[in-house]
């Protein structure tokens, strides 16, 4: 008996063929740098998961500067003002509560920052324990351009404690003298712990994965510090600087979501 075996030889053959094409496909949806494939990746991230604010008293703060009053030279009005590119929330009797979260004991800041180094003559960030005691004090230089910057606490600074709540001051003055009162932001930053099963998700994951981890556990500061780096080693990607958009947009930053980055080249 003679069977025909030409059939099952095309099968196995288209068969072979398409596992092959879908493990290409796969394979290249994991490469960050492929701007056709990240926009489909960044298409599928899901939007930021803002933590509620904590119990207890609330954090407060201030995410925007503008132009403060008094005596001197304060820092000319700005649009958009000095920024905080952090989550907040806007309560009753116009209380504003700036609030985030990060998993590192040195992470990183993002700021608008509408002054340059020709305008405001000193920069600081200052960071305080629960009992407003000064942890940290550095100042910041400026570039000549306004646009978004950051700040992260060095080697040198003390980490954050796990489960402890920090008031962080990123403040501006325009007075040579600096006898004018201050332009600043201000909030509370928590570091946290995601557990072991999380943190093993991450030690295997690409960066588009990362962010898309933390951005749905609420750790900001991760989330923003690693899309920041996509799109300063992908500049022509337009899907990186979209998300970045979109993140901003979530927590109602629109207005400097378009701001270039003023970040060191990778």
């Amino acid at each position: 008996m003679k069977c025909n075996l030409q059939p099952i030889k095309l099968f196995l053959v288209l068969a072979l063929s398409c596992t092959s094409l879908l493990a290409s496909e796969t394979s290249s949806l994991g490469r960050v740098g492929d701007r056709s494939n990240s926009k489909v990746i960044v298409a599928q991230t899901p939007p930021f998961q803002q933590p509620p604010v904590p119990p207890g008293p609330p954090p407060g703060g201030r995410v925007r500067g503008g132009a403060t009053r008094g005596n001197g030279t304060t820092c000319p009005a700005a649009k958009p003002d000095l920024t905080a590119l952090v989550p907040f929330t806007e309560e009753a009797d116009d209380v504003v509560n700036v609030w985030s979260q990060t998993t590192l004991e040195r992470p990183s800041w993002f700021f608008y920052m509408p002054y340059t180094k020709d305008v405001a003559y000193a920069v600081e960030f200052v960071l305080q324990d629960g009992d407003s005691n000064q942890v940290y004090k550095q100042a910041i230089a400026l570039t000549d351009k306004p646009g978004v910057i950051s700040f992260s606490l060095p080697s040198t600074a003390p980490g954050l404690a796990l489960n402890k709540e920090y008031r962080w001051f990123f403040s501006v003055n325009c007075d040579k003298q600096k006898n004018a009162p201050w332009t600043y932001v201000e909030g509370v930053i928590k570091r946290v712990d995601l557990g072991e099963s999380t943190l093993k998700e991450l030690e295997n994951a690409d960066p588009l994965k990362r962010y898309t981890i933390y951005a749905q556990k609420g750790i900001w500061h991760e989330a923003l510090a690693i899309l920041a780096q996509l799109r300063q080693k992908n500049p022509q990607d337009a899907a990186f600087e979209r998300q970045w958009q979109n993140i901003l947009a979530s927590i109602r930053l629109d207005d400097v979501a378009k701001e270039p980055l003023l970040l060191d080249k990778p």
